[in-house]
């Protein structure tokens, strides 16, 4: 396959260590490097090989880059996802079912609008994303878990909010029967580089149907804003744009046709924990779930760029495309929630499928670190935000509550 070339707090983490895994011949393992790259940039390579990183100990190296949090919202429950929209506004979903508008950094009190939702384990309201010409149409797209006919299922459906930027009323379902269940949803929603609506979702605890193209789960799916087929999916009238995935809630775009996918790994199925990863993927790729495990790979699955033993697992992903962190500019940048640190990671610039190397800053609790981190997202003002996820059930929930922060330098 051929690809494009393309936190003031220190945290203390110990140097990972790195062993091989076995792999089958189409995969290598690369050994660990700490040196940082300059960023990605967009000439062609040919990569006949994934040199894929497995770091058996640990999650990673102390960050090296001198980088500030600023808290920008707090008393939110559960913040999913945020759509920035213009004149320094954003919307704001929360798991228990709303969306909320911060206005210049003031959350409002009421809701812009509350769904009705099937509220259990990993379910709820989750991601979020405007649309290209939100500015003239006023759209925003949800993915939620709601009940349908007794069971639970999860749907993708645009809002339209007032002009008064205060309510929102539903428009239309994008996509329905998204198969759900307590954990494993997916959830994450943004708009590709081409105006197509990218979809992650999760396997419902039934791994297998990460492999059947016939069901929408364990899938990235790809829409027109519409909720039509693109003519141009790879495979035919099928929404599927990448296969084989347990459970994304991250993904974003190396280019415009590379995409860089966080996945979470086992935790208990088919007697494996750990091994959540990042790939980089394009039209029609399979990530292998459940059939490979660590950095196999084969001549149906593409094998993974960096696979960890201890599990993260990864929230949400981001390409840092800002300017106030130039050391960061081109690497991704992934929160993680049971391991609870920011993590950037280096692609090598010869080869964007390969790591050159990665980094763990904002370990921990606080006052070191945020606790869980959902979301990572470039804002329209050009710096990374990130949500918190502390009152989830899973973290140390504190008297603010959850919150929205600004990483800058």
């Amino acid at each position: 396959m051929k690809l494009p070339k393309t936190i003031k707090l220190l945290i203390s983490l110990s140097l990972m260590g790195l062993v091989s895994c076995n792999t089958t011949p189409t995969t290598s393992i690369s050994s660990e490097t700490e040196t940082a790259t300059s960023p990605v940039n967009t000439t062609s390579v040919s990569s006949e090989t994934v040199a894929c990183k497995f770091v058996a100990d640990g999650l990673g190296s102390v960050g090296q880059v001198e980088v500030k949090a600023e808290e920008v919202v707090t008393g939110l429950e559960v913040p999913w996802g945020i759509a920035f929209l213009p004149d320094d506004k954003m919307l704001v979903t929360e798991r228990a079912g709303r969306v909320r508008l911060v206005d210049n950094g003031e959350l409002r009190r009421s809701p812009v609008a509350n769904l009705n939702i099937t509220a259990s384990g990993e379910g709820g309201l989750l991601g979020i994303a405007a649309h290209p010409d939100f500015a003239n149409n006023r759209f925003f797209y949800l993915y939620y878990t709601t009940d349908k006919n007794g069971s639970p299922v999860n749907r993708v459906e645009r809002w339209q909010l007032s002009s008064d930027g205060l309510t929102a009323t539903s428009e239309r379902i994008i996509i329905d029967d998204i198969p759900a269940a307590l954990f494993h949803n997916g959830g994450r929603l943004s708009f590709g580089p081409d105006g197509m609506l990218y979809i992650g979702t999760g396997d419902a605890r039934k791994p297998d149907i990460s492999q059947d193209m016939d069901s929408l789960a364990g899938k990235i799916l790809r829409l027109t804003p519409e909720g039509e087929i693109p003519p141009d999916n790879p495979f035919p009238n099928n929404p599927v744009f990448i296969s084989g995935i347990r459970n994304t809630q991250g993904f974003d775009w190396y280019n415009s046709s590379t995409l860089f996918v966080t996945d979470h790994g086992p935790s208990g199925e088919l007697g494996r924990r750990g091994e959540d990863k990042v790939s980089v993927l394009q039209a029609g790729d399979n990530m292998g779930w459940p059939s490979v495990q660590n950095c196999e790979a084969g001549e149906e699955f593409v094998a993974p760029s960096l696979v960890w033993r201890e599990a993260a697992p990864p929230g949400g992903a981001a390409i840092y495309t800002g300017n106030s962190i130039p050391e960061w500019k081109g690497n991704l940048i992934i929160g993680t929630l049971g391991s609870r640190h920011l993590h950037r990671v280096v692609f090598d610039s010869d080869n964007p499928r390969q790591i050159q190397t990665h980094e763990v800053y904002f370990q921990g609790n606080s006052p070191d670190g945020f606790g869980r981190i959902r979301d990572v997202i470039m804002g329209a003002d050009g710096e990374l935000y990130i949500t918190t996820s502390n009152c989830d059930g899973r973290g140390n929930c504190p008297p603010g509550q959850d919150k929205i922060i600004r990483i800058t330098q």
